[in-house]
């Protein structure tokens, strides 16, 4: 009975870590900066965030994505490569406005720093779909299937916008 219980216990560790986890992930919810919110900065609670980055995250929240670019280029020239949560930004940021190859630039270079963030790989997905490129979009979704435990808000968005995409020839308007 003791090991059912442990399994039980680890089990639901394993399960708050892994929706924490995901939610973590998404651009939304903030993250690199130095250390700002959403999993981004390292064991210090104190870290401050870089004020360039929190005025890009905050352009960003309001679809201001031409303000927030070059608060993001000069941050990350600080940063010098070290933030995968701010390459994420900024590629949203230039997926957003419409500028492909730099959105593609950039999320490449999020994935080099952290192979295995999730929000990365879900709007780099989303990116193929921008550009035509289905079986590419559904290779991050196959990522994302085996790094998240659970299905994550990721993984889920992703597979929602390859469907639409298929069934609609085109992206969904109203897809974040």
């Amino acid at each position: 009975m003791t090991t059912l219980k442990n399994f039980s216990f680890v089990l639901a560790l394993a399960i708050g870590a892994t929706a924490a986890g995901c939610a973590a992930d998404s651009p939304d919810q903030g993250g690199g900066g130095g250390g700002g919110g959403g999993g981004g900065g390292g064991d210090t609670v104190a870290q401050q965030v870089d004020p360039e980055y929190a005025q890009a995250v905050t352009a960003i929240e309001a679809k201001q994505y031409d303000k927030a670019i070059p608060l993001l280029q000069s941050y990350l020239s600080r940063a010098k490569g070290t933030d995968a949560y701010a390459e994420n930004w900024i590629a949203y940021s230039y997926r957003k406005s419409g500028q492909l190859d730099q959105a593609f630039l950039h999320y490449d270079k999020a994935l080099k720093i952290d192979p295995e963030h999730r929000g990365a790989h879900s709007y780099l997905g989303e990116a193929y779909l921008m550009s035509g490129n289905v079986p590419k979009a559904e290779e991050h979704l196959k990522v994302l299937d085996k790094l998240c435990f659970l299905p994550c808000t990721e993984y889920s968005a992703l597979k929602k916008a390859v469907a639409y995409y298929k069934q609609n020839g085109r992206v969904d308007p109203t897809a974040k």
